[in-house]
């Protein structure tokens, strides 16, 4: 890049213009170790894997790093229910076959297990112990300053990996709570209004108002991003288009003994 557009931008570019068969992520800062990849790649293809994450298990950080890191890693398991020691470990190798199915945006880069989730099964995703070295050279960007950044990432990633095919489920359910709660304080005010009671200058009103516009809003928001949702899988070919080569079925069981 003529500018520096960060590491998931870099990481995107890398996966638009590689050729081989497997891709290797790695971070620049000296603290993997590029010795590992070899391995990494026998135990990927060993075991029929899609994507194998490097696990910093004797990590060379301050705790300000570490603490943060293993909040973070046990959050997102939680809530995605992908369970992974090390998220942030940017050591990884996977298939170009699966790997070219993700489109990295933001800062997105930490959740690429996650992704690839979404576009295999998740039994073919595993993480091995590497090397960590002690920093030699630069600073460090991540810290628990960034905790407002991750959580905002995890929401966008839960949400597309929930709802990335049905988004007016998503929508429509908000829209039919809040429009329903507004409909119910609408009909009780009617019925004040029938039993000759004032309700004009009651708050009740302009709530009740603004509930049902709001679930009206967002069922109409849930309607057209399930038609932008039917053009965009009518420009995308199969995620199944290449796995004839990779001989596995679906399941949890479908690897090599």
């Amino acid at each position: 890049h003529k500018r520096n557009l960060g590491q998931t931008q870099a990481m995107q570019t890398g996966l638009q213009v590689t050729r081989g068969d497997v891709i290797a992520f790695m971070d620049g800062d000296l603290q993997n170790d590029p010795a590992d990849i070899p391995s990494m790649v026998k135990k990927l293809e060993s075991d029929q894997l899609d994507l194998l994450c490097g696990w910093r298990k004797n990590r060379q950080d301050s705790l300000d790093r570490t603490l943060p890191s293993r909040i973070a890693n046990w959050l997102i398991g939680q809530v995605t229910g992908v369970a992974l020691h090390d998220y942030g470990c940017s050591l990884k190798v996977g298939r170009r076959d699966v790997l070219e199915g993700l489109d990295l945006r933001g800062e997105m880069h930490r959740f690429i297990p996650l992704w690839v989730a979404n576009l295999t099964h998740p039994s073919r995703i595993a993480e091995i112990p590497v090397n960590h070295r002690v920093r030699s050279a630069g600073a460090s960007k991540y810290g628990i300053s960034r905790t407002p950044r991750v959580l905002l990432d995890l929401l966008a990633a839960w949400f597309f990996l929930r709802f990335r095919e049905r988004p007016g489920h998503f929508f429509g359910v908000a829209g039919l709570i809040t429009g329903s709660l507004g409909g119910l304080i609408l009909t009780y005010l009617f019925i004040l209004k029938l039993i000759g009671e004032e309700i004009a200058n009651r708050p009740l009103l302009i709530t009740g108002v603004l509930l049902a516009l709001v679930g009206l809003q967002l069922i109409t928001t849930g309607l057209i991003a399930e038609m932008l949702t039917r053009l965009r899988s009518r420009r995308q070919p199969l995620l199944t288009k290449k796995t004839d080569a990779m001989l596995w079925m679906k399941g949890s069981d479908d690897r090599t003994e």
